[in-house]
């Protein structure tokens, strides 16, 4: 397989590169230095202009596939002859206690051991926004994220595979300097979150770059995104999938859900490292729990190591969101890990853990972090309110993490809107937050203490709601076993 094509526009010779996999293309925005000559500001109009062509095509391109798609009958049709999945000796999961539905296990793979359930923080391009791979080596994280769309585009799988690969081609780790495990997601977000980039197709998705001055391409199959991911040398790798919105119109769902299955076959086929990497297969079908149901008999029947739970938090209601999530557990295979994806509230990653969710990610530690939020067992702390001006207190009184051990919520609210430090010493907190949650929920599990976790979470994280606590809440870990009868005693406190 080869690496992915620099496609240039018309007439325009490629980047003269002795590595094609570097993906330098022409720049469309150069005049952000002073200096440019009046020849390179040219350049650059027709650049934006031909880009403005392009993706003017593209756009009425998808338009038509998107017809396509809604035509498809509301019926789901899956392949007649599923690709199987040998065994492999590169993952093993344990459960080693049970609440109802809910589990605490062991996961192995080929840097070491992850206790489930378990937060994983995401390094887009190999690494993360304002923190060191040594910080999550002090937090204690033993499995972490970067993304395959990302690191194809810069700076590629082949480079870094020839550059960082070593004797045993774990390239992304030794180019992000991180000893543990490594998961990467396959591209499939990016179908949604760059739809204006992209064009859809039964092939894959032809991306243009998203980076400021490149006009490059990358067509996404299936098979180049088991290349980029054998390159990279991860631990586990994902499937790519056809993300849509669920509230797309017609047959769309069901055309998508059906596409992702062709595909995962595709990807099953084009893994060439199966005894060292682990590729899991993302279910999608929307939020028609039929569908989701018959969705997750079809992608078992693959035995993949492991199953993701995709296409969730696209305007769907919480308790759209909860039920979809149940059902995908209910049917998804008892001894294999389930991966969440893009999901970080606490209270969500705590019910869905409930529910028997095993893998969780998201950037939203970091991302409400540079806004000055952080995450606390009493809910979300906004630490530029003024309020904080004489708080000398930490964060979380209850938190172990450097920040809380050092620093008062009145330094932050000084430091947080002219020192950058501020968003990056936000952001650890709340990443070790989430690791910590995870690591209490498993405990609870573990100890037979589920009920009391739950109890002194919930009473804690809506204490200072007026609206109470939410039902998709209360009746989710319901129906996941857990006695929410302390909820009505609560309300009636606060009724009084």
């Amino acid at each position: 397989m080869s690496e992915p094509k620099i496609l240039p526009t018309k007439k325009e010779k490629k980047p003269k590169s002795k590595d094609n996999n570097q993906m330098i293309g022409k720049k469309r925005n150069l005049t952000n230095d002073e200096n440019d000559s009046d020849n390179e500001k040219i350049l650059n109009k027709q650049l934006d202009k031909k880009l403005e062509k392009e993706l003017a095509e593209m756009e009425e391109r998808n338009k038509k596939f998107i017809e396509q798609c809604e035509s498809h009958p509301m019926k789901f049709i899956p392949p007649e002859n599923p690709e199987i999945h040998p065994d492999t000796k590169a993952l093993k999961f344990e459960i080693v206690a049970t609440f109802h539905k809910a589990r605490a296990g062991i996961l192995t793979l080929p840097h070491g051991q992850v206790l489930t359930p378990v937060y994983m923080p995401v390094g887009t391009k190999g690494a993360m926004k304002g923190l060191l791979s040594a910080d999550l080596e002090r937090m204690g994280c033993k499995l972490m994220l970067s993304n395959t769309y990302h690191l194809g585009f810069e700076p590629g799988g082949e480079f870094l595979r020839k550059n960082y690969g070593g004797e045993e081609n774990r390239s992304v780790h030794n180019y992000m300097h991180w000893k543990h495990n490594l998961l990467t997601d396959s591209g499939g977000f990016q179908v949604a979150s760059l739809v204006k980039l992209s064009e859809r197709s039964e092939e894959g998705v032809n991306f243009i770059s998203h980076i400021t001055g490149d006009d490059t391409h990358l067509m996404l199959s299936p098979e180049m995104s088991m290349k980029i991911q054998n390159d990279l040398g991860s631990d586990i790798i994902m499937a790519l999938d056809d993300v849509i919105s669920p509230f797309s119109k017609g047959g769309a769902v069901f055309d998508a859900c059906e596409r992702s299955l062709r595909w995962i076959d595709r990807c099953i086929k084009a893994h060439n490292r199966k005894d060292e990497q682990n590729l899991y297969g993302i279910v999608q079908g929307g939020i028609n729990v039929e569908l989701r149901r018959q969705a997750c008999i079809e992608w078992s029947k693959r035995n993949l190591p492991g199953y993701a739970i995709g296409g969730m938090s696209g305007g769907e209601s919480k308790q759209e969101f909860c039920d979809t999530v149940s059902i995908c557990a209910e049917y998804l295979p008892q001894n294999k890990p389930r991966y969440l994806m893009g999901i970080g509230y606490p209270v969500d990653l705590v019910v869905c853990a409930l529910l028997g969710v095993d893998q969780f990610d998201c950037v939203f530690a970091t991302r409400t972090a540079r806004f000055g939020t952080a995450l606390t067992e009493y809910g979300f702390l906004k630490l530029k309110s003024e309020k904080n001006k004489f708080d000398f207190g930490p964060i979380d009184e209850n938190c172990k993490c450097e920040i809380c051990k050092k620093y008062s919520r009145s330094y932050l609210y000084f430091l947080i809107n002219n020192n950058p430090r501020a968003a990056e010493m936000i952001s650890f907190h709340n990443v070790f937050y989430l690791l910590t949650l995870m690591s209490r929920i498993r405990e609870a599990i573990v100890n037979g203490k589920v009920n009391e976790f739950i109890e002194d979470f919930i009473n804690k994280q809506y204490k200072n709601s007026k609206e109470g606590v939410p039902d998709f809440v209360v009746n989710t870990l319901t129906k996941a076993g857990c006695d929410m009868s302390f909820v009505k005693g609560r309300e009636d406190r606060n009724a009084e």
